[in-house]
């Protein structure tokens, strides 16, 4: 992949379509997110960035579903630390590109260092291809929550 643009919008979505090609049954999600574990009495999964629905950040997404070998069907996936590391790693050239922002590149270095800082929180990567679909996790369901006129059903 040496050879595609990582400086402009254009030459990141190439780079999407690109690892997307390489995902067998590749169908993006409507919505996804790296949440984690409650830290205190509070039941909610934490999440520092939500691709809601409408989102335009593609990329993110291929790239954590190229790691963990997912195809963007809904589903909540285990997420170890080494792994959110290695998607970090992937999505890095990125920043490359200043016209845009990089809001997961951002909550997934959080994830990680808060990983690193509490052994006893977990993380999970959430897809969802359809909102119709039923909700998988409460990790689900916690960010689903989070989608403006959405409630869904645990």
């Amino acid at each position: 992949m040496s050879d595609l643009d990582w400086s402009t919008p254009d030459g990141l979505a190439a780079i999407r379509d690109h690892l997307a090609a390489r995902i067998e049954g590749w169908r993006p999600p409507v919505a996804h997110a790296v949440g984690l574990s409650p830290a205190s009495s509070s039941p909610e999964w934490v999440f520092p960035h939500v691709n809601a629905p409408g989102g335009q950040h593609g990329l993110s997404a291929v790239v954590l579903a190229t790691v963990l070998g997912h195809d963007g069907s809904t589903a909540t996936l285990p997420l170890s630390r080494a792994e959110l590391a290695a998607a970090v790693e992937s999505l890095e050239p990125a920043q490359a590109c200043s016209d845009v922002p990089h809001p997961n590149l951002e909550a997934w270095r959080r994830v990680v260092d808060e990983l690193d800082g509490n052994p006893a929180r977990e993380a999970r990567a959430v897809f969802v291809a359809d909102l119709d679909d039923p909700v998988t996790s409460e990790a689900d369901g916690s960010m689903r929550a989070t989608f403006e006129g959405h409630a869904p059903e645990l």
